[in-house]
This record gives C-alpha cells, sequence and structure tokens, in this order.
C-alpha cells in the first residue's frame, strides 16, 4: 500500500534510540524527508547517515533537550516547513507515590508532558500551513493507572486528554491531532521498567524476562510495529482520523 507520504517532511523527537529510531528508518522507507531531534547528537548522526545510504532522503539533525524553553525554541527556530510532527521524547520513572520524589516528577513531565505541549505550541503555526499531522506516542499506563507507575499513569493520561481536546479545534485549521499508547515494547527502557518490576514483585532485577510470559503472545510489540502505525496514522490513508488515541498492547487478559 501506497502511503502516499513520498517527499513528506516529518520531525520525529526522542529519534536517537527505541520506537523514535525505528520510527525514522520506516518512514524514511515511505520516501519522506526527517529531522530527527533528541539529546544525544552522536547517536543522531549516526542514524542519520545510515538513513541517507539506504534512503537517499534528506536528514538534518538537531541536538536538543525539549525539557527546556531553550531547547523548544532552538528545534522550533532550526526546522523549515514540516508536514509531521512525532512527539516520542521522554521517559517517566517508575514508583509509587512515595518513590517518586518531587524534582523527579518535575524533570519528568518537563520532557514527557511539557515537552511535547511546548513544541506542538511552537510548531502549530508552522504545521497549520501545511495541513499537518501530529503524532504523539504516549503510553498504556495513562489507561492502566498502575500505582506503581504513577508519575506516568498521571502524565500520559494528560497527553491522552491533551490530544483529544486539541484534535477538536486542529480539526478546524485542517489539521489532524492523533495519541499511540503503547503496552510494553522491546526496548532499553522497557527492560529498565522491567527490571523494576522484578525486583519489587520477584525479588531480583535479573528475572525480567520473566514478566514478560504473561503478555499477548509471550512477548512485547516491537518498535517495528509502533513505527508501522505511526506511518499509517500520519498519512492521507488515514485522513479521517483525529483526535483518537490507538491503543497498541495485545489486548492482555487484564
Amino acid at each position: 500500500m501506497d502511503l502516499r507520504l513520498q517527499g513528506k517532511t516529518v520531525l520525529i523527537t526522542g529519534a536517537s534510540q527505541g520506537i523514535g529510531r525505528e520510527t525514522a528508518l520506516v518512514l524514511a522507507e515511505e520516501g519522506c524527508n526527517l529531522i530527527l531531534v533528541s539529546r544525544d547528537g552522536q547517536r543522531l548522526n549516526d542514524l542519520a547517515g545510515t538513513i541517507r545510504s539506504r534512503h537517499g532522503v534528506s536528514v538534518g539533525v538537531v541536538a536538543a533537550d525539549l525539557s527546556s524553553a531553550a531547547g523548544v525554541e532552538r528545534v522550533s527556530s532550526s526546522v523549515g516547513d514540516i508536514d509531521v510532527l512525532v512527539n516520542n521524547a521522554g521517559a517517566i520513572p517508575p514508583g509509587t507515590i512515595q518513590d517518586i520524589e518531587d524534582r523527579q516528577w518535575k524533570d519528568a513531565w518537563d520532557l514527557k508532558v511539557f515537552g511535547y505541549i511546548g513544541l506542538v505550541r511552537s510548531l502549530y503555526a508552522n504545521l497549520k500551513a501545511r495541513q499537518g499531522v501530529i503524532v504523539n506516542i504516549i503510553g498504556a499506563g495513562g489507561e492502566t493507572f498502575r500505582p506503581d507507575y504513577i508519575a506516568g499513569a498521571t502524565g500520559n493520561a494528560a497527553l491522552m486528554a491533551f490530544t483529544r481536546a486539541l484534535g477538536k479545534s486542529a480539526a478546524l485549521d485542517r489539521m489532524r491531532i492523533v495519541g499511540i499508547n503503547p503496552g510494553p515494547v522491546s526496548t532499553p527502557r522497557n527492560e529498565m521498567l522491567l527490571r523494576a518490576r522484578a525486583t519489587a514483585e520477584l525479588g531480583d532485577e535479573n528475572r525480567w524476562m520473566e514478566l514478560n510470559a504473561a503478555l499477548p503472545c509471550g512477548r512485547s510489540a516491537t518498535p517495528a510495529e509502533i513505527a508501522s502505525a505511526v506511518a499509517f496514522l500520519a498519512s492521507p490513508r488515514s485522513g479521517y482520523t483525529n483526535g483518537t488515541i490507538l491503543t497498541i498492547d495485545g489486548a492482555p487478559a487484564s
């Protein structure tokens, strides 16, 4: 299926690894020009080189910390016209209400919650001019409300509400905004979360892989499965999808 994304310019945050990296590879295969953003400039440059050699598309790199207003401004002032924004940067730590200190809440939300909102606000006029699309990679923690992931559950739920609310006004501007709530995905971050759970539930972080046994198909999703959904939702093939959150978690039993 031709997604009709050829020649579109896509900005991807958190692009140096995991879902962001895979999204860049999938969209490059579709013929998109890319702007890759993360704090790790070296990884971005390595990925950009790989993509250029494989697909011959234009790839720009912006190393920036999106947890700060200065970082958001650096990105927005560095890019030209864009057609799609993929918000993906962020890593909220696990823990209960007693575990997560005030500083951790603020640092995590500055990147994952306010970073998303700030970049959307900063790039909105740019996207509006091209009737663009915003894809927010959020997380199923905003639906399951685990008390041992309370900062993430609360932050993700806020981003879900942001996505749905903005969708109502974005449609008036001939734009779209959608969200994806991945469940467990086989990334280094997921391993970190599973190690924390294994410590709490099994008393040994090294038993983290045992926790996958309870997942649908006995595994986590792959980054490519999430990236493929990003590509479809961002494409004209999904042109009437707006203000919607797509959950990709394999439908666990509980």
